[in-house]
């Protein structure tokens, strides 16, 4: 036994005899010294805290969350969707020992976290974005997610009043289910103002690629495109970029009114601070770790920006009497009979789909009035 080993051995068993003391003089004396432990929480991003978008939203909840009573946050940023996520979640469970991890990103859900949970199967692990199963998935895993569409929805109500050209411009990473339903959502919305109203959307292929947003937004603006929207990780290079080309904007994943602030009409943004909490409480509880969370505006997992003070009274009167519809429960943003841009009918007259449906999480096509292709 080296010295190092001597001395942390005695340390141990110090601290073993110090807490049997304590217990057996007084067993709620222990209790106190055990609560005031505290738990300890991995939140983890693939790009910068200061993204003003996704990493950004997720970030604000965590600063949240420091602020609570009985919790010590670890976090770090910039980490890619391979099996680099797979340390960081290992240092923080080993290293710093986390009972629970927020993996953020949606590339982290399959196969990292899952190898990891498991590897420890007393930790906690909640990923943004991701299909927990029942029956699949084991219990210490689950996901939560916000049904921002709807918020999308609004932001292209808002779009339909204030576009000229009657062309908008939508540019996003990659055509999974959530950014299909964004897409959608927003053109939906526009066109229930101006049925001749189209949005094209460019895939630039990745979460966050600044050449090829400035690009894509480029390329949409020479098309005639003059309201923009986005479903990338940090919406800060498409805002300036359409501003700059004198268009007009809505904001994604947070407010980005500060960076265009002449250009900006209002924007969907999330709150997942409600997610978080309820995760949390539960592990502080001992209660079983939720595995589906899901929540729209009614919830508090989703909110809108600000308008932006171009935006006329009726814009907001539509879609502010929208959000209140949705609000109440009385408005389906996806119902039948829905045909996608290729003229098959995806969704059958008398049908609706409400936002808890999981037939939504597998979208697979873009809209009628949407220009593009998956």
């Amino acid at each position: 036994m080296t010295q190092h080993d001597f001395r942390a051995s005695r340390r141990r068993a110090l601290a073993q005899l110090s807490a049997a003391g304590l217990a057996a003089a007084s067993p709620w004396a222990l209790r106190a010294a055990q609560a005031q432990t505290k738990m300890t929480i991995g939140v983890i991003y693939v790009g910068p805290k200061d993204d003003f978008g996704y990493n950004q939203a997720q970030a604000a909840a965590a600063a949240e969350v420091k602020k609570l009573p009985g919790i010590k946050v670890v976090e770090e940023e910039n980490v890619p969707e391979t099996t680099a996520v797979q340390k960081t979640m290992t240092g923080m469970i080993v290293q710093d020992g986390a009972k629970l991890l927020f993996p953020t990103s949606f590339g982290y859900f399959d196969p990292h976290m899952l190898a990891l949970a498991a590897k420890y199967p007393d930790v906690r692990f909640s990923h943004c974005g991701g299909m927990w199963t029942e029956g699949k998935h084991p219990k210490n895993t689950g996901s939560f997610f916000g049904y921002i569409d709807e918020c999308q929805y609004l932001n292209g109500v808002i779009a339909g009043h204030m576009s000229k050209s009657k062309k908008l411009g939508f540019v996003a990473a990659k055509p999974i289910p959530q950014v299909l339903r964004n897409i959608n959502a927003f053109t939906m919305g526009a066109r229930s103002v101006d049925p001749k109203i189209t949005c094209t959307v460019i895939f630039t292929g990745e979460w966050s690629m600044a050449v090829k947003e400035a690009e894509a937004t480029n390329s949409l603006a020479d098309q005639g495109a003059d309201v923009f929207t986005m479903h990338v990780d940090g919406p800060k290079v498409i805002v300036e970029t359409a501003a700059k080309r004198g268009k007009m904007v809505c904001g994604y994943h947070a407010s980005q009114a500060k960076l265009a602030p002449n250009a900006y009409l209002t924007g969907a943004e999330w709150n997942w601070l409600t997610a978080y909490k309820t995760i949390i409480e539960a592990a502080q509880a001992g209660k079983p770790h939720p595995n589906f969370l899901r929540g729209g505006l009614k919830e508090g997992y989703v909110k809108m920006s600000a308008y932006g003070p171009m935006v006329p009274e009726a814009a907001k009167k539509a879609a502010d009497g929208i959000k209140a519809k949705m609000v109440a429960g009385s408005f389906d943003i996806f119902a039948g009979g829905l045909k996608d841009n290729k003229g098959a009918v995806v969704i059958p007259a008398g049908k609706v789909l409400k936002q808890t449906d999981l037939e939504l999480e597998k979208m697979n096509y873009l809209v009628e009035g949407v220009v593009g292709s998956i």
